[in-house]
């Protein structure tokens, strides 16, 4: 399968590092081959050139001209649904999870530990009987 994830105008990408990190931008223009012009229009991330390293290309893209304005960027990320794309997709669901049991409280921890230990028992005296039914 090739590569299908290049840098290009439109691409949304996932911010990878610093203060910006967990963030998705959109790329409005290419300085060079390590620098691009992004602007985050659902995250409130104004206009700015970040290095290519801190980010990760997603499958999403928006549909604009080179150089788009902020508000012509904004429609268009709205009306692209971006937002739940990401939300639907495997890797938006993984960092959403991820991010609600790094907020989860000790007592909260412990239900999760709970909830496992009764999920697993209950698949063990399943899995148990229908080995005896078959036997």
């Amino acid at each position: 399968m090739p590569y299908a994830r290049f840098v290009q105008i439109g691409r949304v990408c996932l911010v990878n590092y610093g203060p910006m990190r967990g963030s998705l931008v959109v790329v409005v223009n290419v300085v060079d081959h390590n620098r691009v012009l992004v602007e985050g229009p659902a995250a409130g991330i104004s206009r700015q050139v970040i290095r290519l390293t801190r980010l990760s290309l997603t499958d999403l893209m928006v549909p604009i001209q080179l150089g788009a304005r902020p508000g012509t960027l904004a429609k268009a990320y709205a009306k692209a649904g971006i937002d739940e794309a990401w939300a639907a997709s495997s890797w938006g669901k993984k960092l959403s999870t991820r991010s609600k049991r790094a907020n989860l409280s000790d007592y909260d921890r412990f239900k999760v530990m709970v909830a496992r230990k009764t999920k697993s028992r209950a698949i063990g005296k399943e899995v148990k009987r229908l080995k005896k039914a078959a036997a």
